[in-house]
C-alpha cells in the first residue's frame, strides 16, 4: 500500500514547486523594518542627557540644598525673644557664588570677581565688572629684533611719498571737489589760501626747547645697555615708549590687524596666539593689581569678540581662557549686543568705527540680526595716514614725519585728534603748532597753517578709495586657515547677507554678467568696460518711494534695469548668498562708505518691514574712536537724509547716553552682560570644556554658533 504523498511532494511532481533563484520580485528599493527599540527613544531629547545642562541643574540643586542647610542650622540654633530667622528665597537662576565670602554686597559683589576683556586692532580695554570705566593698554608687543620696524623694507616712510606719471604731486582738493561743495553751501572760500599756506609753512622754522624747559617731556622706556639684561618682550604703553636707537633693538607686534589675526608680521601662529596671551596676562597682572596666577581660578571673564567673528578665533580665546589662564569660567558676546548693554536700547542700529575697522550691526531685542552684520577694513588710522599725506602736500614743515617711526606714531595720532573737524564752518587759513618729541633729542616747536585737509581727511569715510588699501590683504589665510565643516569640508565661518553685498559692489562683476551688460555677445573682450564702482550705490534702491508705499505679500518685481536689485529682501539675499563664493570674504577687501553700508545693513536687518526700517534709522547709535571727530554725527545725519529724502524725519544719530566715553560703550555692556544674574546659561566652567571641548559653544553661546 502506497502512503499518501505530501502537498509539497504533489507541487513538486506538477511542477509547482515554490524555488529561490535568488531574484528581486521588483527592482523598487525595499525599506528595512523600523528597530522596535530606538523608535520610541528620548537619547538627547532631555536636558539631564546633555552634559551643560545637566551640569547647571546639578548645581542649582546644590545650591538649594546648601540654602536649606543653612536654615535648618539658623532655625536650630533660634532661641525665644531673638528675631525671627528671615525667609531664605530659593532663586533658581541665580548665579554661581564666585564671589560670595568677600565682604562686598549687591552689584559691586556680582563684579568683583569677573574680569572683562574687550581687545581690539590698536587698544586692549580691560577691567573688573564692578569697575566704572576699563583700562585701555595698547594692543602691542615688543620683542628683541635685530632691525625694528622703522628699518623694515629698506626704511620706506609711511605714508608712501608717490608721484604722478608727470612727476607732479595729485592736490587732495582734486580727489574731492569740497570746493565747490562749499561754494553751494554758501561757504566762503579764499581764492588764494593754498598759496598763503604753502608759503608761510616753507618759511617757518622751528623752535628748539630744551628738556628742562618743556614741562610735558616724555619718560622714554629705559633698556639696559647690557643685552644680557635686557627684557626678552615690553607690552602696553612701555612698548611705544622704547626708544627706536635702543640697544638691543625692539620691533613692535601688533597681533590683531583689521580686526582679524595679523598673519604678516608672523611666520608661526603659535608665536602670534602667544602674543596675544601674554599682552592680556600682563594687562592682568599690571592694571588688575592680580598678580599671581593662583588667584586667577577664583574669577570669571567675558570676553567681547566682533559681530562677525572667525570660529577659530573664538575656540582659540576659549582655550587660552580655560587652560592657560586657569578661569573659573568664561562666557562671550558680541560687540554691538554688549554696546546696546552699555547704552541702554533695546534696538539700535550699532556703528563702531575703531581703529582699523567698523562694523554695522542691527540689534532687536538682544540679539543681534545675523544677516545686518557688516565689516568694513577702515578706520581712524586710515585717516591719520590720509591726513598726514594730505598736510605733505601743503609742505608740513616737519617733512621726514615716517608713521612706521614711534614717536611719530603718536605724534601724528595727536595731531589728528587734535585738528581734524567735520564743521565745515571751521575751514580757513588757521595758524597751528605741535611739539616733537624724540628720544634723545631736544624738543621742537613746529608752527604751520591748515585749510582743507582737516575737513577732507575725516571725509574720507564716506569716499574710502582715498585710503591706502593696498597692505591689508597681504598674507592673508598665510599660517591660519579659515574653519571648516567637519562632514563636507566647507567653509563654516558665519557670514551676512549685508556683508555679502558689500563684497559684491567691492568685487569685479564676473565675465558672463559684463557681457550681458554690455550686450555686444564679444565675450571677453568687453570685462573692461564694467566697474565695481558703478554698482555702489545698488542696495540702496530697495529705499525708494515706490518699494516703501507698495508692501505686498508676493513682493514688487525687479525693473528690468539689471542694476536694481529686487525689493524681495528673504529672496534676493538668499540667492545672493548662493552666488558669492565663500572665499571672495578672503580675497575681496570689503570697502564702501559709511552712509551706504548702514543703508545695506538697515536694509537686510529690517527685511522690507516699514516700522523696523524706521526703528533703526531713528536709532542709529555711533560708537569707537574713530567717530570722535567734532560735527561727525551732525554730517553722517545729513548725507543719510540726502541718500533718502523718503525717511529725512526718521533719521536720527544717537550719542551714548549717561555722557559715557564712545570708545568705552562695549566693555562697559560686557560688564553690565557679566553681572546679569540670568545670565547663568552662558558660563563654560573647565569640566565642560574639557569633556566637550569646542562643541559646548552650541549650547552655551547666546547666538547660533
Amino acid at each position: 500500500m502506497v502512503g499518501k504523498k505530501s502537498g509539497k511532494a504533489l507541487l513538486r511532481e506538477e511542477g509547482l514547486e515554490r524555488t529561490d533563484n535568488n531574484m528581486d520580485l521588483s527592482t523598487w528599493p525595499q525599506v528595512n523594518m523600523i528597530n522596535q527599540k530606538n523608535y520610541y527613544t528620548e537619547y538627547l531629547k532631555r536636558d539631564d542627557q546633555i552634559l551643560p545642562l545637566r551640569l547647571q541643574q546639578e548645581e542649582r540643586r546644590n545650591r538649594m540644598t546648601t540654602n536649606a542647610k543653612d536654615r535648618d542650622r539658623a532655625l536650630a540654633q533660634f532661641k525665644p525673644g531673638e528675631m525671627p530667622v528671615p525667609e531664605i528665597e530659593m532663586d533658581l537662576d541665580d548665579d554661581v557664588g564666585l564671589d560670595e565670602g568677600n565682604g562686598l554686597v549687591g552689584q559691586d559683589a556680582l563684579g568683583s570677581k569677573i574680569i572683562v576683556i574687550h581687545p581690539g586692532s590698536q587698544n586692549l580695554r580691560i577691567g573688573l565688572a564692578s569697575d566704572a570705566l576699563p583700562r585701555t593698554v595698547p594692543m602691542v608687543i615688543a620683542r628683541r629684533s635685530p632691525i625694528n620696524e622703522s628699518e623694515e623694507d629698506g626704511g620706506e616712510p609711511r605714508p608712501k611719498r608717490l608721484k604722478l606719471d608727470n612727476d607732479r604731486l595729485m592736490e587732495p582738493e582734486k580727489m574731492f571737489g569740497d570746493e565747490v561743495h562749499m561754494r553751494s553751501h554758501k561757504r566762503r572760500v579764499l581764492p588764494n589760501s593754498k598759496e598763503l599756506i604753502v608759503n608761510y609753512n616753507k618759511r617757518t622754522p622751528p623752535e628748539t626747547i630744551s628738556e628742562h624747559n618743556d614741562p610735558l617731556r616724555i619718560d622714554w622706556t629705559e633698556i639696559p645697555s647690557d643685552p644680557r639684561k635686557a627684557p626678552a618682550f615690553v607690552t602696553g604703553k612701555d612698548a611705544l615708549r622704547i626708544p627706536d636707537s635702543s640697544n638691543p633693538k625692539y620691533k613692535l607686534f601688533w597681533p590683531l590687524r583689521q580686526g582679524c589675526y595679523n598673519e604678516h608680521d608672523y611666520d608661526e601662529k603659535r608665536v602670534l596666539y602667544d602674543d596675544i596671551a601674554v599682552i592680556i596676562e600682563e594687562a592682568i597682572r599690571t592694571q588688575l593689581n592680580i598678580p599671581r596666577k593662583k588667584d586667577w581660578m577664583q574669577y570669571g571673564c567675558v570676553f567681547v569678540v566682533p559681530d562677525l567673528y572667525e570660529r577659530r578665533y573664538v575656540t582659540q580665546i576659549l582655550r587660552m581662557l580655560l587652560r592657560d589662564f586657569g578661569f573659573a569660567r568664561v562666557c562671550f558676546i558680541q560687540e554691538s549686543l554688549a554696546a546696546t548693554f552699555g547704552a541702554g536700547y533695546t534696538s539700535a542700529c550699532v556703528v563702531d568705527i575703531g581703529a582699523q575697522k567698523t562694523s554695522v550691526c542691527c540689534v532687536e531685542e538682544g540679539m543681534c540680526l545675523e544677516n545686518s552684520r557688516i565689516n568694513l577694513k577702515y578706520g581712524g588710522a586710515d585717516v591719520t595716514e590720509t591726513f598726514i599725506k594730505m598736510m605733505l602736500f601743503d609742505h608740513f614743515p616737519y617733512a621726514g614725519i615716517n608713521l612706521n617711526r614711534r614717536y611719530d606714531f603718536l605724534l601724528a595720532e595727536e595731531i589728528k585728534t587734535k585738528f581734524c573737524t567735520l564743521n565745515e564752518g571751521d575751514i580757513s587759513p588757521q595758524p597751528a603748532d605741535f611739539h616733537l618729541r624724540a628720544s634723545g633729542q631736544p624738543t621742537r616747536k613746529y608752527f604751520f597753517k591748515t585749510y582743507d585737509e582737516i575737513l577732507l581727511a575725516p571725509q574720507g569715510y564716506f569716499r574710502p578709495s582715498i585710503f591706502d588699501h593696498s597692505w591689508k590683504l597681504r598674507d592673508r589665510r598665510r599660517i591660519i586657515d579659515r574653519s571648516r565643516d567637519l562632514y563636507d569640508g566647507s567653509p563654516n565661518d558665519p557670514t551676512s547677507t549685508a556683508q555679502s553685498a558689500i563684497i559684491a559692489m567691492t568685487a569685479p562683476p564676473p565675465p558672463q554678467n559684463t557681457v550681458a551688460i554690455n550686450g555686444n555677445g564679444d565675450g571677453p573682450d568687453g570685462m573692461a568696460v564694467s566697474t565695481p564702482v558703478r554698482q555702489l550705490p545698488n542696495p540702496l534702491h530697495r529705499f525708494s518711494e515706490q518699494d516703501r508705499t507698495s508692501h505686498s505679500a508676493v513682493g514688487t518685481p525687479a525693473p528690468d534695469d539689471d542694476d536694481t536689485p529686487a525689493p524681495q529682501g528673504e529672496g534676493e539675499t538668499s540667492g545672493m548668498k548662493n552666488e558669492l563664493d565663500p572665499s571672495l570674504r578672503d580675497d575681496v577687501l570689503p570697502i564702501a562708505p559709511l552712509d551706504v553700508a548702514i543703508l545695506t545693513s538697515i536694509v537686510h536687518g529690517a527685511r522690507n518691514d516699514d516700522r523696523k526700517t524706521r526703528d533703526f534709522l531713528g536709532g542709529i547709535m555711533v560708537i569707537g574712536g574713530g567717530s570722535q571727530v567734532p560735527g561727525f554725527y551732525t554730517y553722517l545725519e545729513e548725507r543719510l537724509k540726502e541718500s533718502r529724502p523718503g525717511f529725512a524725519k526718521d533719521v536720527m544719530i544717537g550719542t551714548p547716553p549717561r555722557e559715557l566715553d564712545p570708545q568705552g560703550v562695549v566693555w562697559k555692556g560686557g560688564s553690565v552682560f557679566g553681572k546679569l544674574r540670568q545670565t547663568n546659561d552662558s558660563w563654560i566652567n573647565k569640566i565642560e570644556h574639557d569633556r566637550l571641548g569646542a562643541r559646548v559653544l552650541a549650547y552655551k553661546l547666546m547666538w547660533a554658533w
